[in-house]
């Protein structure tokens, strides 16, 4: 088993100029690394973050018994633009701060990423960008948009673009968080609990499935009772920033593969450009990143298949370490992928 530690960072990137327009002055990417770049270039893997999610919420897909083996590879994990830990509104002060804080795409995002692999990683190729939800969308922007510099892809519960029904969900629990008086508009100068307890409960019917629930899963989850689940589910979103929530809900709604000056839109383009092996995982029973729609982008990428995870958890399954029966197929995807490069 490896003894390497991981190793905590952020990649001072100056002003970074956006594709809204807008610049983020003093951009911050914040990322964990495990493992050294070999003499090649060609071991880099990289795990984008996804809603909600730190840095460290990637970590179970990494070590023993992982074709992830820091002993192997350089693992980098790249966290979002406004998720709070990169630079967000909780932790920009001045202009762009809390709710001044400029929309960021998914696209920014990942020219952000590849400034780091340029300037701190040496240019490296990319053996895998792997991600859940929208990790996954940012590892399938990595294939559209380099797919010199990729050599596979692994994404599961997304697709390319957020789709009319997604946004819909996302409307809904934008919502629940707005309508509490004290969120002000994002001017707040405490949280908005109820707004945030309110976001929580809602997110919590939709992340897993009716089978979850009809099926008690929520006892294999380690939860006492569907209330457990969603007093977790509270607490979890009362240590968020509810700016943070909105921006990061803001890329998500409007991410979209070609959405960006490369491809202006023209999405049969973007996708056909996703030529190296890509395995898209969409789970049985999502209610919003759903198997059809990702089986209908996955027939737009030459070098895409699906493999679909047949789970009662909902959009919960593609997660790093949630559920270990997906757990264990999307790490043996992963592993397949990069068996393939060592032929």
């Amino acid at each position: 088993m490896s003894t390497k530690q991981w190793i905590i960072e952020d990649f001072e990137a100056g002003d970074l100029g956006l594709s809204s327009g807008e610049t983020l002055a003093a951009a911050r990417l914040h990322y964990h690394q495990i493992g050294e770049l070999n003499a090649p270039k060609d071991n880099l893997i990289l795990l984008p973050t996804y809603y909600g999610g730190a840095a460290a919420g990637n970590h179970p897909w990494v070590g023993a018994g992982s074709p992830l083996d820091p002993d192997r590879y350089c693992i980098v994990i790249p966290s979002l633009l406004g998720a709070g830990e990169s630079s967000s509104p909780s932790n920009t002060f001045g202009a762009l701060g809390g709710h001044r804080f400029p929309r960021v795409s998914l696209y920014d995002n990942v020219q952000l990423q590849k400034r780091l692999v340029d300037d701190v990683f040496g240019g490296a190729r990319l053996a895998l960008v792997m991600g859940w939800s929208m990790g996954g969308m940012q590892a399938l922007q990595w294939g559209s948009l380099f797919p010199d510099r990729v050599d596979a892809v692994l994404a599961t519960c997304c697709t390319a673009r957020c789709c009319p029904h997604n946004r819909v969900f996302l409307e809904g629990v934008k919502a629940a968080l707005t309508c509490d008086q004290d969120f002000r508009d994002g001017h707040y100068q405490e949280p908005p609990v109820r707004g945030l307890r309110a976001f929580a409960r809602v997110y919590a019917g939709w992340a897993y499935s009716q089978a979850f629930f009809r099926h008690q899963r929520w006892r294999e989850a380690g939860f006492e009772s569907i209330e457990h689940l969603l007093q977790c589910w509270e607490q979890d979103h009362l240590a968020q920033d509810a700016n943070n929530l909105l921006t990061t809900l803001d890329t998500w709604q409007r991410g979209n593969l070609a959405d960006n000056p490369i491809y202006a839109g023209d999405i049969t383009a973007a996708l056909s450009n996703i030529t190296m092996p890509t395995v898209m995982m969409p789970s049985a029973t999502d209610l919003y990143f759903t198997e059809e729609d990702a089986i209908a982008d996955a027939r737009g990428m030459p070098g895409a298949r699906v493999q679909t995870l047949s789970s009662d958890w909902g959009h919960i399954a593609g997660g790093s370490g949630r559920e270990a029966a997906s757990h264990r197929q999307i790490l043996q995807a992963a592993r397949s992928l990069l068996a393939r490069q060592e032929r």
